[in-house]
């Protein structure tokens, strides 16, 4: 078995890049994808990879329905037909208000699902 420390240690370590490539050959390679932002990664470099870190554009956006506004029926369709979700499904997640309808998806998609849902009735935040 390994060191687990010294595993740990070198995750750690890792630069943005390396941890971006980590990233990518547990998903290619083995079907594993980490949880949402991977923190775990990218908290670890020192201070000194902030300025990196702020300089990289997002490229994963969470589209997040704020409120249904006046017209919460034609929302509830709308984000239907987005998801996929069945009726009560939508329902609720229209009427819980502040809740993801799609995360991780591109910032074009993401513009797109948002002028959908502004088109019909709704108040979105992208994250």
């Amino acid at each position: 078995m390994a060191d687990l420390k010294k595993l740990a240690e070198e995750i750690v370590g890792l630069t943005l890049l390396e941890a971006a490539e980590l990233k990518k050959i547990l998903k290619d390679e083995y079907g594993i994808e980490p949880a949402a932002g991977g923190a775990v990664m990218v908290a670890g470099p020192a201070a000194g990879a902030a300025p990196a870190e702020a300089a990289e554009e997002q490229t994963e956006f969470d589209v997040i329905l704020k409120s249904a506004g006046a017209q919460k029926i034609n929302v509830i369709k709308e984000v239907r037909a987005i998801t996929g979700l069945g009726l009560k499904e939508a329902k609720d997640l229209v009427e819980a208000g502040g809740k993801a309808v799609k995360e991780g998806v591109s910032k074009t998609e993401a513009e797109d699902i948002k002028k959908k849902l502004v088109d019909a009735g709704a108040e979105v935040e992208l994250k």
